[in-house]
């Protein structure tokens, strides 16, 4: 039987998730969060669609599929040079057993750039909404495998209460059903979560059924090649989430400003 990845980290983040709030309530996480709760938050859809470039630079240091890329990956070295690089937002993996994130980083991109910040994780539940807030993201990633369609809506229903746009992923022509008003951002994830597997022409797959539809589109995973950016724009893209490419080299803030340095 196939491996199916995405049940395990969903499994794995529910009893996470559940140890969480038994540590720290949400009426303790929103009295620690204090002032936090009030501040105001960078729009990444306004961000993406004034960019020329539209790259969402990641901030991730393992992946299910790859191992480490970059185990002792500072966001103190990273981060500033991604914003001087020319990155239009910045998405920052909080998953830690799968991909050796955490919460504190967050709070520490949070000080190091003005750049929008997308909360990456396998959101579940409306608590670690309240946590993204408070750790400073401006945008939160609601997965369509990963949710029943109400709950999706009742997850970005919330997001938006506490000013959080939403970037809503799918994988396939069936999941466009959970694509309505209340998403600012539509993300087309050339990753299967299931198999892990990439194939980024998945975009230019599901590019004419998007169009005309009101959320920005962003292209995720599996962009290697300035190229490529400049036929997904063609296609109707104005957002690129882009990790591992820069992950994996040895500076990934100069290999961002090469990257850019080489779209047409």
């Amino acid at each position: 039987m196939e491996k199916d990845i995405l049940r395990d980290i969903i499994a794995n983040k529910r009893v996470e998730v559940e140890r969480q709030k038994e540590a720290v309530s949400l009426r303790t996480l929103l009295s620690l969060g204090g002032d936090r709760m009030e501040r105001p938050t960078r729009s990444m859809r306004e961000a993406l669609a004034a960019s020329p470039y539209g790259i969402i630079a990641e901030f991730k240091r393992k992946s299910p599929s790859k191992g480490w890329l970059c185990p002792k990956a500072s966001v103190a070295d990273i981060v500033p040079a991604y914003e001087a690089g020319g990155a239009s937002a910045c998405s920052v993996l909080t998953d830690g057993k799968f991909f050796g994130g955490a919460l504190g980083d967050l709070w520490k991109v949070r000080h190091l750039t003005g750049l929008p910040l997308l909360r990456k994780d396998f959101i579940i539940d409306t608590y670690q909404l309240f946590q993204a807030k408070v750790m400073g993201a401006d945008a939160v990633l609601l997965i369509a495998a990963a949710l029943a369609p109400d709950e999706c809506h009742t997850l970005a229903d919330t997001a938006h209460g506490l000013g959080l746009e939403v970037l809503l992923e799918i994988h396939s022509e069936e999941e466009l059903d959970y694509a309505d008003e209340s998403i600012d951002m539509l993300g087309v994830n050339n990753r299967n979560l299931g198999t892990f597997h990439t194939d980024v022409e998945n975009s230019f797959r599901l590019a004419e059924r998007l169009r005309g539809l009101a959320p920005l589109l962003v292209s995720e995973s599996g962009i290697s090649r300035p190229d490529t950016i400049r036929r997904l724009r063609e296609a109707g893209f104005r957002g690129f989430l882009i990790g591992e490419t820069f992950m994996k080299t040895g500076d990934p803030g100069k290999t961002l400003t090469d990257f850019i340095g080489g779209l047409p």
